[in-house]
């Protein structure tokens, strides 16, 4: 592994540790808590005085749970995650009505109840299971809006898995700027129809492509204590960015990022723009993972240079003459080779010509 390798992984470890130094002092007050468990807790959200901006991005977290959860202020409702593009993902229980050969067995009509941010109409869809359903969601605190869906089935074999068509399963959407609902049901025939295989209702907003509908979800028991993901809208104060941008001591969109305002408003978001990166004292590049990235930096002081040059054109003229030498060695072995072939070779000649002339003067002294 040469040094060139080493000093370039070097780099971009320092690299990847200023970022994520830059990243985490961005999006978290100094001092504060990043972290409860396994969620991330960035700002305007924090967990005591100081770390969120205001009672309302309060996060508590709970250290008796193994590992830590976090909840949304001092309320039951656990945070699944904070993203700082606008939404929390929290965790949401279901209502239900159960029947049996007599009657109403057990009943929860969930409901729940939000001071600041709304439940995103984009992102959730309403939720009903059963075939004698009647499902309802509308505002707990007064009768602002109300929607809800149809399911009903007589036979199992009519129910397709992953259909929520209105066939053993229903959806619909959320209104826009809810924040808070209750969920409740009615039946036709209180289930007696269908007791063999579903002798329940359930009702519940899940967060949209969150749940996929089985056929199972009818008659198990122990569907009623699932709990899905919701996706709730977060901003930051009621004001527009331009009107936010006027009060900069209260402005909560600082470097690194730019104001925007949101669908589900009123309010705005600090949407961060990014980070330029940058190479450590020593090393040169763009600092990019896919770019030229980091490599030491080659300094050399002049008086070094005229040394390495010099020492360079020494080993030079060195390898030259050892060139030279070895040329001349080879020429010299080779011209000893081939005097003694042609030495060898007169001698081969010379006796054949003797060994010739000998039986011709022979043969002159018998004539």
């Amino acid at each position: 592994m040469g040094l060139s390798f080493i000093f370039k992984k070097l780099a971009l470890v320092a690299v990847t540790l200023t970022l994520t130094a830059t990243s985490v002092a961005a999006q978290t007050q100094p001092g504060c808590e990043s972290s409860c468990g396994n969620i991330s807790i960035p700002y305007p959200f924090g967990t005591g005085d100081g770390c969120n901006i205001s009672s309302n991005f309060f996060i508590t977290c709970n250290t008796t749970f193994n590992p830590p959860k976090a909840f949304l202020t001092t309320s039951n409702i656990e945070i699944l995650d904070i993203s700082l593009d606008g939404y929390l993902r929290i965790s949401n229980s279901i209502g239900y009505d159960c029947y049996n050969e007599v009657g109403l067995t057990s009943y929860s009509d969930m409901w729940l109840k939000l001071s600041k941010f709304p439940i995103s109409y984009t992102r959730n869809k309403f939720t009903a299971i059963g075939c004698d359903t009647y499902a309802h969601v509308k505002d707990y605190l007064g009768d602002t809006y109300s929607t809800g869906c149809l399911t009903f089935c007589d036979n199992i074999t009519n129910v397709m898995k992953g259909s929520c068509s209105g066939i053993g399963c229903c959806q619909t959407a959320i209104p826009k700027g809810v924040r808070s609902y209750q969920v409740t049901f009615g039946s036709s025939n209180n289930h007696s129809n269908v007791l063999s295989f579903n002798p329940c209702s359930y009702g519940f907003v899940v967060e949209d492509g969150a749940y996929n509908f089985s056929i199972s979800d009818l008659y198990d028991e122990n569907f009623r204590d699932k709990e899905f993901p919701m996706i709730l809208d977060w901003t930051i104060g009621n004001q527009t960015c331009a009107e936010a941008k006027m009060d900069q001591e209260n402005y909560a969109c600082k470097e690194n990022s730019d104001c925007i305002d949101p669908e589900n408003g009123p309010g705005y978001l600090c949407k961060f723009s990014g980070y330029n990166c940058s190479c450590p004292d020593g090393f040169e590049g763009d600092g990019m993972r896919n770019g030229t990235g980091c490599s030491p930096k080659v300094v050399m002081p002049q008086h070094q240079s005229f040394s390495v040059a010099v020492v360079a054109l020494g080993i030079g003229v060195g390898v030259l003459f050892s060139l030279v030498c070895l040329s001349w060695v080879y020429m010299g072995l080779r011209q000893r080779k081939l005097t003694a072939e042609k030495s060898e070779n007169r001698q081969q000649n010379g006796g054949m010509l003797m060994r010739e002339q000998l039986p011709k003067r022979a043969e002159m002294l018998t004539t």
